[in-house]
């Protein structure tokens, strides 16, 4: 079959995927924004509100390889439909937090609510793409994340402008709900249980989607035995290393630059999407490039080189943001970091999709465990180094050495073999 000779149904389903992320993100920035307002009316200082940040990421953390699992075990119509219900009441309820604990507590619950979103989304990407569509799938996929919290940084500090942070907090969460009915009714498994699809382009699909190598996974799998895994290990590392640079865009970015260059919070709104659209554009890029080089024969260096690729970019973009004395200046080099970082995700989940294969869910929530325990350590790390040193200085200097070290682990790693290979 030609693939393109019709539109392809199963483009439909990365529509779905990437309001997804859109809508992930939006709701995940949106603490970040409200920043002032909550620690103002909460009488929090940076260090607590580093706190609420992180707990965020510490719930995302612990619950990402059980969601995974989950993903593979009922399918991720079940398991994002479940998810994204839970995680929006939690968004919603954070507009009734009156306190340092209870908002604490919401935001850990919120991040534990979010963890399946991505693992749910690899088993739906192994399902229904061919592999060699499997780069550009999941930087279209980031890049709504990064668009999304790119759109909600000026949308969403003017709505806690003219309705303040509580309402806002309500209207994502229903937001959020009525994606969840919509993903329910119209997502299914599997192409072969789609009432939409053609047979010809279902006949596609399940003969280039991998499934040649099913003798090497087994049935059932535990987190111990993910641990058994140096692919698994070095998939791990490099994205911790990932997930530091880009979770300050995420956290403090706003904060950072508002302070830092007097501005005022929808004027800073705008300047910290810059690098946001970046990462999109990086997603793009790196997704291109992976199916690309993958076409030519070249499946190790499909995935390496991009990620490579963009983890020096990320390195020279936080050294250099150290050196600029205008807002400006520095929204030039952290997007350069920023599209940087957002190149090594396309590589790294496809990555897991390639090891995982039916298990790509539970191996892709393992690798975003371990970026997300990065996420926690940069959403602590900023304010007590600032309070520290008196200089972002240090934290950008240690960004970048961990982009140095996620180069080498990436040069190790091997896609092409099944994690219980290697």
């Amino acid at each position: 079959m030609n693939s393109t000779s019709h539109f392809p149904k199963r483009y439909f389903m990365v529509a779905g995927t990437f309001l997804l992320a859109l809508l992930l993100y939006i709701d995940r920035i949106c603490i970040s924004v409200a920043k002032d307002p909550i620690a103002a009316a909460l009488d929090l200082s940076d260090k607590q509100m580093g706190w609420v940040l992180a707990a965020f990421s510490l719930g995302y953390a612990f619950f990402q390889t059980p969601s995974g699992i989950m993903a593979d075990k009922f399918g991720p119509r079940k398991i994002l439909a479940s998810i994204v219900t839970i995680w929006s009441v939690f968004t919603a309820l954070t507009g009734a937090a009156w306190n340092f604990i209870s908002l604490l507590v919401l935001r850990f619950l919120f991040g534990a609510g979010e963890a399946g979103a991505f693992p749910g989304m690899s088993r739906a990407i192994y399902n229904w793409f061919p592999l060699k569509e499997r780069g550009i799938v999941t930087g279209i996929n980031f890049s709504g994340s990064r668009l999304g919290a790119a759109f909600a940084l000026p949308l969403v500090a003017w709505l806690i402008n003219d309705y303040g942070w509580r309402t806002t907090f309500v209207v994502l969460g229903c937001i959020g709900v009525l994606w969840a009915f919509g993903w329910y009714a119209l997502f299914r498994d599997k192409p072969e249980d789609h009432k939409g699809i053609s047979e010809p382009e279902k006949d596609y699909i399940l003969a280039t989607r991998q499934d040649r190598h099913v003798s090497l996974t087994k049935e059932r799998i535990n987190f111990g035995q993910l641990l058994h895994s140096k692919n698994m290990w070095l998939a791990m590392g490099q994205y911790f290393c990932s997930n530091f640079t880009f979770f300050f865009a995420l956290t403090w970015l706003f904060p950072h630059i508002k302070q830092e260059y007097g501005l005022e919070t929808i004027e800073a709104g705008f300047y910290t999407a810059v690098p946001l659209i970046f990462g999109a554009f990086g997603n793009w890029f790196s997704g291109w490039l992976i199916d690309r080089t993958f076409k030519s024969g070249k499946w190790n260096r499909s995935r390496i080189l991009p990620a490579s690729l963009g983890f020096a970019l990320a390195a020279i973009g936080l050294l250099g943001s150290i050196y600029m004395d205008s807002a400006v200046g520095a929204i030039i080099f952290l997007s350069l970091a920023i599209f940087g970082a957002d190149m090594t995700l396309p590589p790294s989940w496809a990555f897991c999709v390639d090891i995982g294969k039916k298990h790509s869910g539970a191996v892709s929530g393992t690798m975003n465990m371990a970026g997300n325990i990065g996420a926690f350590i940069t959403a602590l790390l900023f304010p007590y180094l600032l309070a520290w040193t008196g200089s972002t200085t240090l934290f950008f200097i240690v960004g970048a050495i961990l982009n140095g070290i996620a180069i080498f682990l990436w040069l190790q790693m091997k896609p092409q073999k099944h994690f219980t290979e290697y």
